[in-house]
């Protein structure tokens, strides 16, 4: 598969979405084409749903109303307006809106679940979707209101209002009516939406699958980034080489251990440091000699969350379903979000535990008893000077905030629709919260960096080990020290610490390791 940076156009056919290609269009502007499959199945379903409205059969949101209106029959005449009515009165998001990527992900969602062909709409809302993406307008949806089962009908209908001309969009940087961004983008808003159409926008799981995608992705970097800067650290910290010998770690047979014993074997090789100080000690604390188990442990559970997404990116999520086959209509819930809200809620853990464990190498490095001759907070004036004492202080305040975090959201129902839909996931809430704790992760390995950095350049001045560093490591030092010296005595750090959050952010130092190191994965 191609980084998402190299795809340059996805076809939808409900079938192929990958996580690659979903990144590649929500976050990197790849155009989106409409299979001829696609197209001919969207036909098809379509046909079936006015078939149904004409017989007047009984067909849950075709002829019927909504939630626990399903009682009650609505006639054929009043079935666009009941499709309308759906996005009007359900768009109650609040809170700051969504990033345009991740509404990006959900119009893509959206419209790759409905090229199946058994959700009964017409094409003209999947061309639409699709049209709205390669020209860049993007809805403005509120990232507050879903409660992960019906599918996310609050976000889900802020999208869908700027297909009817109405909301808000984003469109070259500026936010506008809905039916400003259409008109200076060239696209005609639809006059109104017909029968099962106001279902098939707003019934699935597209909010959360593609927040919770999006941030799965940078998690995926996130622990590939853990790699390399606790590489840095255990040469700082004179770690012993003995705990990443493969055979300790096929004898336990965890994938996740396995690589990440190997990077952290293709990392360090050649250090000069780390060859002069083996048989210092017996063994290292744990999160130096631990690094396999723990980084390799999250690596199984994201590979575990990226299979059940990768489901779900190809899923059909609506309801009622149409089978042109037979002509049946099925009611049941496959809007429920419980499939992805257990795997965001692990998502939102196993960041949490990359933070948890960096947070502990950077105590290790400025805690002189712990650090094996490393000067106390690493500056070589104490007393006067406070060195890096406070770096290790916000770390710790941000484990502590993904500890809250890591609560898991779907453990918690509130019944809804006159209790008709009476257990729901909060799978958008796990989504969402995963985010905010992969943004504190970063944080805190941009802390270890800047921190492990400071620690070899003390570990080179104290000289017992000579100076020497692996040839990816000393290229890792040096792309930081282009951007922050070595602070000898106290200065502003926040500049520093801005500077490194934009390195560990900007992807840089995981594809100078691709180049010098192939290997590393």
């Amino acid at each position: 598969m191609q980084t998402p940076q190299k795809l340059q156009t996805v076809t939808l056919d409900g079938h192929s979405l990958t996580l690659e290609a979903l990144v590649a269009v929500a976050r990197f502007g790849a155009r989106v084409a409409l299979s001829p499959q696609a197209k001919e199945a969207l036909s098809r379903s379509r046909r079936l749903a006015e078939k149904i409205a004409e017989e007047k059969r009984v067909a849950y949101g075709i002829t019927t109303g909504f939630g626990d209106f399903a009682t009650v029959a609505v006639p054929e005449a009043l079935s666009n307006q009941l499709s309308n009515n759906l996005i009007l009165s359900h768009c109650t998001g609040t809170g700051e809106p969504y990033s345009e990527e991740q509404v990006r992900g959900m119009m893509l969602l959206r419209a790759n679940a409905l090229c199946v062909g058994i959700s009964g709409v017409r094409p003209i809302l999947v061309e639409m979707l699709i049209e709205m993406l390669n020209r860049g307008v993007t809805p403005v949806v509120p990232q507050k209101g879903s409660l992960g089962a019906s599918g996310d009908l609050a976000p889900l209908s802020h999208m869908a209002l700027v297909l009817l001309g109405r909301g808000e969009a984003m469109y070259q940087g500026q936010r506008l009516p809905g039916g400003d961004a259409m008109a200076r983008s060239g696209i005609q808003p639809l006059k109104t939406l017909v029968s099962k159409e106001g279902l098939g926008l707003t019934n699935g799981t597209c909010a959360m699958t593609s927040v919770g995608a999006l941030h799965l992705y940078d998690t995926l970097q996130a622990a590939r980034m853990a790699d390399l800067i606790s590489s840095l650290t255990l040469t700082a910290l004179t770690g012993q080489l003995d705990a990443f010998q493969e055979r300790m770690h096929t004898a336990r047979g965890h994938a996740g251990q396995i690589q990440v014993a190997k990077n952290m074997r293709l990392l360090t090789e050649g250090s000069e440091i780390l060859s002069r100080c083996q048989g210092a000690r017996v063994q290292d604390a744990y999160s130096l000699r631990c690094i396999p188990q723990v980084h390799g442990a999250v690596r199984d559970t994201l590979a575990f969350i990226q299979s059940k997404v990768e489901i779900e990116l190809n899923a059909v999520t609506d309801n009622p379903l149409l089978f042109p086959e037979d002509e049946a209509v099925i009611s049941g819930g496959n809007f429920h979000g419980e499939p992805m809200a257990l795997p965001f809620d692990f998502l939102g853990i196993a960041c949490a535990e990359i933070a948890s464990i960096s947070e502990r190498r950077i105590e290790r490095m400025v805690n002189a008893a712990l650090s094996n001759g490393l000067t106390r907070f690493l500056t070589t004036e104490g007393g006067i000077n406070s060195g890096f004492m406070i770096v290790q202080y916000t770390a710790a305040s941000m484990v502590s905030e993904n500890k809250v975090l890591a609560h898991p959201a779907c453990v918690d129902s509130i019944p809804s629709s006159a209790n008709q839909e009476d257990f729901v996931s909060m799978g958008t809430t796990a989504a969402r919260k995963a985010g905010t704790i992969l943004e504190n992760t970063l944080s805190v390995l941009a802390y270890e960096l800047l921190t492990a950095c400071q620690a070899i350049d003390i570990r080179r001045q104290e000289g017992s080990y000579g100076q020497g560093l692996s040839p990816l490591g000393e290229a890792l030092f040096s792309y930081v020290r282009q951007k922050v010296p070595f602070m000898d005595i106290d200065r502003e750090i926040w500049p520093d610490i801005q500077a490194v959050e934009a390195i560990v952010r900007g992807g840089e130092l995981l594809r100078l390791a691709q180049e010098l190191v192939p290997d590393f994965c």
